[in-house]
C-alpha cells in the first residue's frame, strides 16, 4: 500500500504536504544542487514587497540554544525584480510556487502585489505575510505594530486581497499575540483559504563581552526547535476553532516533529530553519511520512490530521 499524501488547499492540489518556508529557501536556485526539488510539495518564495528592500543593517542573525534569531528586514528585489529575474528560475523546478507578499507600512500594497501576481499562471498561491516581526519604522528602533496583532486589521487586509485575486490565499499569522484563535477566525471570515502558523517569536541575545545586542536591531525573530512547543500548541488551538486548512511551521526538524503537527491538526507543514542545517531535510520528511503511514496502516494522510487524543 502506498499512502495517499495529496492535499488540497483552496483551489490548489499538492502532491504532498511538505513545503519549504519563506525566507529560509531563497528562491530555490540556491538549493537546486543539494536536493531533488521536484519532490517538494511546494516552494514558498522569500517575501516580496512593492519596491526593492535592502533589509536591516548587520549583524542580522545569531544562533541561540536550539534556535536562530534573525532580523533580515524583508530584503528582496521588489515585485518587478521578482517577476523579471526570480520567477522564471522558480518555474523551472516543478513544484507549485507560493509567493509570499508583504507591505512596508501601507496595507494597500498587499492589493497592488496581489493584482500583479494574479495575472501570472506560474504563481499557484499567495501567502499574505501580515506577521513579519522584524521590519522597523525608518529612523526608529521600534517595531511597527503587526497587522496580525489586530483582528480587524487582519480581516480588512485579507478581505481586500480576496477581492482582487482568485488564487489560493494563505494568511501567515504571528505568535506574538494574546489570542491567536481570534486572529485566525478573522482571516477565515475574510476569505482566506488557509492559515500558516506560526511565524517567528520575538527574542533577543546579548554579547556579554561587549554588552551589546547580538542583532543590530536588538530584537529579532526566534525560529528553530526552541519554538516548536509554542507552534504546536497554537496549531492545536486554531484547529479546534476554524474550518480551513492549517500549514504548520515552527521548529520542524525531522519526520517525527512534522508528524506532531499533523496530529495536532495541520493539513500541511513547512520547513524553515532546518534547511540551513540539512538542505535535504524536506525530501527526507516526505519519505518519512509515507513510511509512518504504511507502518501504522493508514492509507491517507487526511486520516492522521487532528487525531490527537486528549483526556481533558
Amino acid at each position: 500500500m502506498t499512502p495517499d499524501l495529496k492535499i488540497k488547499i483552496g483551489r490548489t492540489h499538492f502532491k504532498n504536504p511538505v513545503m519549504v518556508a519563506s525566507g529560509t529557501f531563497g528562491y530555490a536556485e540556491e538549493f537546486a544542487d543539494l536536493l531533488d526539488l521536484k519532490k517538494l510539495g511546494a516552494i514558498v518564495s522569500k517575501t516580496i514587497t512593492v519596491k526593492p528592500r535592502q533589509g536591516n543593517i548587520p549583524p542580522r542573525t545569531c544562533e541561540t540554544p536550539a534556535g536562530l534569531i534573525n532580523s533580515i528586514g524583508l530584503e528582496n528585489p521588489g515585485i518587478d525584480g521578482f517577476i523579471e529575474n526570480k520567477l522564471p528560475v522558480l518555474k523551472k523546478f516543478g513544484p507549485p510556487i507560493i509567493v509570499s507578499i508583504a507591505s512596508e507600512g501601507d496595507p494597500g500594497e498587499f492589493v497592488i502585489l496581489a493584482k500583479r501576481l494574479d495575472k501570472l499562471s506560474a504563481v499557484t498561491a499567495l501567502e499574505i505575510n501580515i506577521s513579519c516581526p522584524n521590519v522597523k519604522d525608518a529612523g526608529k528602533n521600534l517595531k511597527t505594530k503587526l497587522i496580525s496583532q489586530d483582528p480587524k486589521a487582519t480581516y480588512a487586509v485579507v478581505k481586500a486581497v480576496r477581492r482582487v485575486t482568485g488564487k489560493t490565499l494563505i494568511t501567515k499569522l504571528s505568535p506574538n499575540v494574546t489570542d491567536i484563535v481570534e486572529i485566525a477566525q478573522a482571516a477565515q471570515d475574510a476569505g482566506s483559504d488557509a492559515l500558516a502558523l506560526i511565524n517567528t517569536v520575538q527574542g533577543m541575545a546579548i554579547d556579554i563581552k561587549t554588552r551589546q545586542p547580538k542583532i543590530a536591531m536588538v530584537v529579532g525573530g526566534l525560529s528553530g526547535p526552541a519554538i516548536r512547543p509554542i507552534a504546536l500548541r497554537m496549531v492545536w488551538e486554531v484547529y479546534r476553532k476554524v474550518g480551513i486548512p492549517i500549514i504548520g511551521m515552527g521548529g520542524i526538524a525531522d519526520t517525527e516533529s512534522a508528524l506532531e503537527f499533523f496530529i495536532a491538526g495541520a493539513s500541511a507543514i513547512s520547513v524553515g530553519t532546518q534547511n540551513f542545517i540539512d538542505p535535504g531535510v524536506s525530501v527526507k520528511i516526505v519519505s518519512g511520512i509515507s513510511k509512518y503511514l504504511q507502518k501504522n496502516k493508514i492509507n491517507s494522510l487526511k486520516k492522521l490530521v487532528g487525531t490527537l487524543e486528549c483526556k481533558i
